[in-house]
């Protein structure tokens, strides 16, 4: 009995799924999406920062031992090596996405020939509300003036540079990752009189309109990151109190604001894919998957659940005034063994760890693998 066309293209998806392993693409191999565009803060920025930008007190990304894993020097990423949408990248059979900011056609605009894989407009620092907001309310905390507005305006300019044609081809065959965004937002306000609820209101909204933009364009295939564990973040545990602690033992007043922003989250992706149908829209739960690394960390090599591996002080290894990159800070032998790498940012195998996850299927909703299938019914 032959084999059925669902069976073929289950198969042809989940070898995509294991092809995880260097920057080139590897010839002769059928790629499941010609493009990636990817969207979000410092967890996806693969350059659009540079040294003494992004988030106050993470200035020095630009210095050694940022890189140290797999590029064996700074790429202006926050972690020791590739975050998760390299790994993406990689899965897809593409070389690493370029950040936007890095792109210089000969006549000095934005776009050249090294963008035909895709493009990264991810930027640390980036908020879901625009700025303004931040500046009026007088939260001087916010040291990034970029947010969604600016990543799409950077996006709108890039498809300037495109034909018509290309155009099509771009929203038919391409894959787009919008990573984790929002955390900044509630972040800025830590101490101020604006209350969680107004930043997440404020955020879903202006989040919505963003993904719609998007999807009015003619978008198919979109990934779309909730928040991790954040108060299982070196940082927030750093911060917050001995007895503001959950049964994981992080802190609990944060994660559960992060909680409460994803269901508002998902909540919004439901209505999104009944009003675009055609559109296939996954939600990635970064939420239960970071939970389930500090539920289990030796089931994925982990060994220090809360210490970042690069910094200083105790108990967490980190100072708010003194984080990785400064003169003070170290870095760990072995930085895949941790989870966290300077304090809010995760190591490489971190991000590795969460990358299998999402494109494994089991952290994302609808399987990841259904995304696949869509897409390659259409080739």
């Amino acid at each position: 009995m032959p084999f059925s066309i669902s069976l073929i293209l289950a198969t042809v998806a989940i070898l995509f799924l294991f092809t995880i392993s260097s920057a080139a693409p590897t010839l002769g191999v059928r790629r499941p999406f010609n493009r990636i565009y990817a969207f979000g803060d410092s967890f996806t920025d693969t350059g659009n920062s540079r040294a003494g930008e992004g988030p106050a007190g993470f200035g020095h990304l630009s210095s050694f031992p940022y890189g140290m894993t797999y590029f064996k020097r700074p790429t202006n990423r926050y972690s020791d090596g590739r975050l998760t949408i390299d790994f993406v990248a990689q899965s897809m059979n593409l070389p690493f996405l370029p950040p936007y900011l890095s792109l210089r056609s000969t006549d000095g605009s934005n776009g050249t020939a090294t963008d035909s894989y895709g493009v990264n407009f991810a930027v640390s620092g980036a908020t879901v509300i625009k700025h303004a907001f931040f500046a009026e309310n007088n939260l001087t905390l916010d040291m990034t003036p970029q947010s969604l507005e600016t990543e799409l305006g950077w996006f709108e300019k890039y498809l300037e540079t495109l034909g018509a044609n290309q155009k099509v081809s771009l929203f038919r065959d391409s894959l787009f990752w919008i990573g984790e965004i929002g955390v900044n937002d509630y972040a800025y306000t830590v101490g101020s009189t604006v209350s969680s609820d107004t930043i997440r209101e404020l955020s879903m909204s202006t989040y919505t309109r963003f993904l719609e933009t998007l999807l009015n364009k003619g978008v198919r295939h979109m990934v779309v990151q909730g928040h991790p564990a954040t108060g299982c973040l070196t940082l927030a545990m750093s911060l917050a109190g001995e007895d503001d602690r959950d049964y994981l033992g992080c802190v609990q007043s944060v994660n559960n604001q992060s909680y409460t922003h994803n269901l508002a989250l998902q909540f919004k992706l439901k209505q999104l894919r009944i009003k675009y149908p055609n559109a296939t829209i996954v939600y990635a739960d970064y939420w239960n998957a970071y939970r389930e690394v500090i539920k289990n960390p030796t089931k994925y090599g982990i060994s220090e659940k809360f210490k970042a591996c690069c910094g200083t002080g105790e108990p967490y290894n980190f100072e708010v005034f003194q984080t990785c990159g400064s003169a003070t800070a170290t870095a760990c032998k072995n930085p895949s063994r941790y989870i966290n790498w300077d304090g809010v940012h995760l190591t490489e195998g971190m991000y590795k760890v969460v990358a299998d996850m999402f494109l494994g299927g089991r952290f994302t909703r609808p399987k990841f693998s259904y995304l696949l299938n869509k897409k390659l019914k259409g080739l």
